[in-house]
C-alpha cells in the first residue's frame, strides 16, 4: 500500500491516465464508458477504484488525474473520499440538495481544503454523464501535458474563478 505521487513515474508518450475513485461501481463504470467514447488525441486509460490506497504494483501506470466521485445521497461515500485523500501526496493536488445525506457545503469545504476543482453532475442522467466525461477528458489531457500552452496550474485557476463558489459566498 502506498501514497500516490504525481511524479513517481515518467509520463507515457501520448498516454493520459485517469483514476476514478468512488463507492458506486455502476456509475463509475458508466462514466468511464462515456469517457472512452470521447474523441481524445491521446491514448486514454481509465482506472477505477472503490477507495485508496491502491495495492502496490510496479506495473501500475502513471496517474495524471484523480477524480473523487462523491454520491451526495450517501454519508459512506463522503467518508470514503475523506479517508482516501490521506493516501494522496499533497503535491498531487493542483495547487439536488434537499434530499441529500451529504450537504453541498461539506463537499465544497473539502475541495477548498485540498485546493481542488469541484464539478457537480448527476451521473444517473446519460446526457449529464456524457458532458462530464467530455470535461474530464479535456482536464485529463491538460494534466497529462498534452495541451500546448496550458498547464494543470492554469486549469486550476480557470476552474476556481468561474465555477467554484468561494467559502465566503456560502
Amino acid at each position: 500500500m502506498s501514497v500516490l505521487r504525481p511524479l513517481d513515474k515518467l509520463p507515457g508518450l501520448n498516454t493520459a491516465t485517469i483514476l476514478l475513485v468512488g463507492t458506486d461501481d455502476v456509475l463509475l463504470q458508466q462514466l468511464a464508458g462515456s469517457m472512452l467514447k470521447e474523441d481524445c488525441a491521446s491514448e486514454l486509460k481509465v482506472h477505477l477504484a472503490k477507495s485508496l490506497p491502491l495495492p502496490s504494483n510496479v506495473n501500475r501506470p502513471r496517474i495524471d488525474l484523480i477524480v473523487f466521485v462523491v454520491n451526495l445521497h450517501s454519508q459512506h461515500s463522503l467518508r470514503n473520499v475523506e479517508e482516501s485523500l490521506h493516501h494522496v501526496d499533497a503535491s498531487f493536488f493542483l495547487g439536488k440538495e434537499s434530499h441529500c445525506s451529504v450537504h453541498r457545503n461539506t463537499v465544497v469545504k473539502l475541495a477548498h481544503t485540498y485546493r481542488s476543482p469541484l464539478l457537480f453532475c448527476d451521473l444517473e442522467v446519460e446526457g449529464f454523464r456524457t458532458t462530464m466525461a467530455q470535461r474530464l477528458v479535456r482536464m485529463l489531457q491538460i494534466c497529462a501535458g498534452h495541451v500546448p500552452g496550458v498547464s494543470a496550474l492554469n486549469l486550476l485557476s480557470l476552474l476556481r474563478s468561474t465555477e467554484n463558489p468561494s467559502l465566503e459566498d456560502l
